[in-house]
């Protein structure tokens, strides 16, 4: 037991929460609530899986960069509390639920597999050349709530690609806020970031943008599916929630970032699904 919840922390399984919510939006705002529960026990399947493949390969690809950096050194890959080989396991696993859990939802859903498992893993090389990478990773992400959408549907809709994008935003806004931490690391190391490559202000602007942004797209979503009042509701706090995350976090003062990156984004992700639920339901 303490060896799993050893590899569950390694991969920040808890995590999950961030995007497993939109998947969640995708699924009920296709399916107009109207879903089984075989559908929402393959979408989870896919969703964990995608997210174990993700960080499960994101700690063998960057161990040695996580062994150099003082913040992460002491993950339990750089100090040899887990064997390389046993994440690369475990990386299987998630891929293989993934499938898995693709070919039980529907035959679009198994050939998009393909493309979804190389943006997973290869996210993790963006940073070695592109200071766009917090977009990548936002790609990956977004990729949940499109996920959710094309299981339930066999197809790929314009609200569809909306609430994908919006997700892409979301996640490349906050992952901005988080590599603010790493600068001097990454400058170092000859990695990008918006952060490194800009500065601290520059990439906290680009953040709040891109958080306007996912604001917008998820405004429009609302618009062109017709969503009613609760829809709304859980925007304006959602919105809220994002202006707060940005009050926490200043060019020179870092310190309550881990409240801004893991708190408020867990409480945005469940509010947007708890108030999409309430729309959907209440029409």
């Amino acid at each position: 037991m303490r060896r799993i919840l050893l590899v569950l922390d390694a991969i920040k399984f808890e995590h999950t929460v961030f995007a497993l919510p939109f998947a969640y939006i995708g699924m009920v705002l296709a399916a107009g609530g109207v879903f089984t529960w075989w559908q929402v026990l393959w979408i989870t399947v896919a969703m964990a899986g995608a997210r174990t493949l993700a960080m499960a390969t994101n700690r063998v690809i960057d161990r040695h960069l996580d062994a150099m950096n003082p913040r992460t050194s002491a993950r339990a890959l750089p100090t040899g509390r887990i064997a390389p080989r046993d994440m690369a396991l475990l990386a299987a696993v998630g891929m293989a639920a993934l499938v898995v859990a693709a070919a039980q939802l529907n035959d679009l859903c198994l050939k998009l597999l393909p493309i979804a498992a190389v943006v997973l893993v290869g996210y993790n090389y963006t940073k070695r050349f592109t200071w766009a990478s917090h977009f990548v990773l936002g790609f990956a992400d977004g990729m949940a709530p499109v996920g959710g959408w094309i299981a339930i549907t066999g197809s790929l809709d314009m609200a569809a690609a909306l609430l994908g994008f919006a997700v892409m935003f979301w996640i490349g806004g906050f992952d901005m806020i988080y590599a603010c931490q790493d600068i001097a690391f990454d400058r170092r190391q000859g990695l990008y970031s918006i952060p490194a490559q800009f500065g601290v202000t520059a990439g906290l602007w680009a953040s709040a943008a891109s958080h306007v942004l996912t604001v917008a797209l998820l405004a429009a979503v609302g618009l062109l599916l017709g969503l009613g009042i609760w829809y709304w509701v859980g925007l304006a706090i959602t919105a809220g929630l994002l202006i707060y995350e940005h009050s926490l976090v200043r060019p020179d003062d870092l310190s309550r970032l881990d409240v801004a990156f893991f708190n408020m984004n867990g409480y945005i992700a469940v509010t947007m699904f708890v108030f999409a639920l309430a729309a959907v339901y209440s029409k």
